[in-house]
């Protein structure tokens, strides 16, 4: 088939960051492919590199032949590419109705004027999408479903060539997905070229004809879904390699007094549900593993345990409620998150930052502590006097785990602390977590995307998936059963007990 949409050689850099690293595929009429990878991948941005949102290094766009790379986003669309957004922003004071009549209305000042024929076909296109009952309604009094809706309904209106789809399933329920996998295979129906992009890859997997799997702004895979699923290189991106399980310290017995208790917890983004009746427990001394993909709802778990933002349900911390305790009481109170964004003091050296963390300590308590997270993280005492932002990305994890050390936490919540890193800072990073398991009291609560480095650390697990726990047991009851269905495709064939699954 003769490509709508060829990309060559694709390049984006953003200072010395390559974002985007010599990608290449195309796209025909009536076809859907997936674009995949974990957060950081590149994905976003070759979409924007193809919409002109941003400007590429390197590389052609090439629609129906015709380069349009770097050209302005207004003549791409022109020319016949469209996108729909992630995050809708529509006009406050338009109805739904409107939204959908302006988006069929040619690009012509001198013909902002519908007729009684746009109007139906407006219509039309709202039933088809499912707004057919709020047609006459402000954007702002709509559910989150019901904003995606309209950005697909003005999708269809402008009638591209080629349809960018960014994050189509974030913050969906799992009927809703079917509903959106259903308006997103009509564009195929019709002939157009699409391409999709999505952190849910089981649901990218069940709706694409071919997808194309990126890490780092690279290359990986590319082919049929199950193809490119069962790579060994994607699912070591995803997965982090085979599933291992390491032997669990005895307890006699004895159950683990409990320590965390987050019951029913619910939290919204605007209209989008991030947490849905999430229920978890974390015992004394325990060390628990959230496992799920990106976009799943791990760090908006973590930040509603730390206060981070404002959440329904409850958490308990040694069988008191924190509700109305604010981040910085909770921190004090023994429970501290290092964030996946690390959030060190670039401009600062590595003591600098590992000071700001016992800066409540007396000075010699601080002095043992600094002490022995420098055995802990022996480059971090080579690397004491070096400005934090010069560090490499694995000394940059390093140091905001050990700064979260140096508070001394009962509970050390650790979100996503492989992300990105080469396999020898994983085992350095492994070796460190199984050190705290041997030598301290500290309870850890991990969210991991990398289930291989999660599985050895976890007295149990939890999956996280549509910001729904979907299951919970011990690790080897992981390896198992949830092992084989982490990536496969809805309806893909597994283990009996996964069924329950989605």
């Amino acid at each position: 088939m003769t490509p709508l949409l060829e990309v060559k050689g694709l390049t984006k850099r953003f200072g010395g960051l390559i974002a985007v690293s010599d990608i290449s595929f195309s796209i025909a009429g009536g076809e859907i492919l997936g674009l995949i990878g974990p957060n950081g991948s590149g994905k976003s941005t070759v979409m924007k590199c193809i919409m002109g949102i941003e400007r590429p290094n390197a590389g052609e766009v090439l629609l129906e032949g015709t380069n349009v790379a770097g050209w302005p986003t207004h003549k791409i669309a022109r020319q016949g590419i469209g996108i729909v957004f992630q995050h809708a922003r529509p006009l406050h004071r338009q109805t739904v109705l409107e939204h959908i009549i302006l988006a069929l209305l040619p690009d012509d000042l001198l013909m902002l004027r519908a007729n009684r024929a746009v109007r139906e076909r407006a219509e039309v296109i709202a039933e088809r999408v499912g707004l057919a009952a709020v047609m006459h309604r402000l954007p702002r009094t709509l559910p989150f479903a019901d904003l995606r809706r309209l950005e697909l309904g003005k999708a269809i209106a402008r009638n591209p060539k080629v349809v960018l789809v960014d994050e189509p399933f974030a913050g969906l329920t799992a009927t809703e997905v079917a509903d959106f996998s259903e308006l997103i295979a009509s564009f195929r129906a019709e002939g157009h070229a699409v391409l999709l992009v999505d952190h849910n890859v089981k649901s990218v997997a069940a709706l694409v004809d071919r997808a194309l799997a990126m890490y780092l702004g690279e290359y990986v895979a590319h082919g049929t879904a199950d193809e490119v699923m069962r790579n060994e290189t994607v699912r070591r991106v995803y997965l982090g390699g085979k599933l291992e399980v390491a032997a669990r310290p005895d307890t006699g017995g004895i159950a683990r007094k409990p320590l965390l208790g987050v019951d029913n917890l619910s939290v919204q983004y605007g209209k989008a549900q991030a947490l849905d009746n999430v229920s978890i427990t974390v015992g004394e001394g325990e060390f628990v593993s959230v496992v799920g993909l990106n976009g799943a709802g791990k760090t908006t778990l973590f930040n509603a345990i730390s206060g981070l933002v404002p959440a329904s349900g409850s958490v308990t911390w040694n069988g008191q409620p924190l509700a109305g305790r604010s981040a910085a009481a909770i921190a004090r109170g023994g429970i501290v998150q290092c964030p996946e964004t690390r959030e060190l003091f670039g401009e600062l050296n590595v003591r600098e930052n590992l000071d700001l963390g016992g800066q409540h300590l007396p000075k010699d308590v601080s002095a043992r502590q600094l002490a022995w997270l420098f055995d802990l993280f022996p480059i971090l005492q080579e690397r004491q006097n070096q400005a934090a932002r010069t560090l490499s990305g694995g000394e940059q994890q390093m140091l905001a785990i050990a700064r979260a050390l140096m508070m001394q936490p009962n509970l050390l919540i650790l979100d996503e602390p492989t992300l990105g890193l080469a396999p020898v800072i994983l085992e350095q990073l492994s070796k460190a977590l199984e050190a705290l398991r041997q030598t301290t009291d500290i309870t850890v609560l991990l969210g991991e995307q990398n289930v291989t480095f999660a599985l050895p650390h976890a007295d149990r697990v939890y999956v996280l998936e549509h910001a729904r726990i979907v299951w919970e047991g011990p690790p080897g009851r992981f390896a198992e059963e949830a092992g084989a269905g982490y990536l496969s495709a809805p309806g893909e064939a597994g283990p009996a007990g996964l069924a329950h699954l989605p």
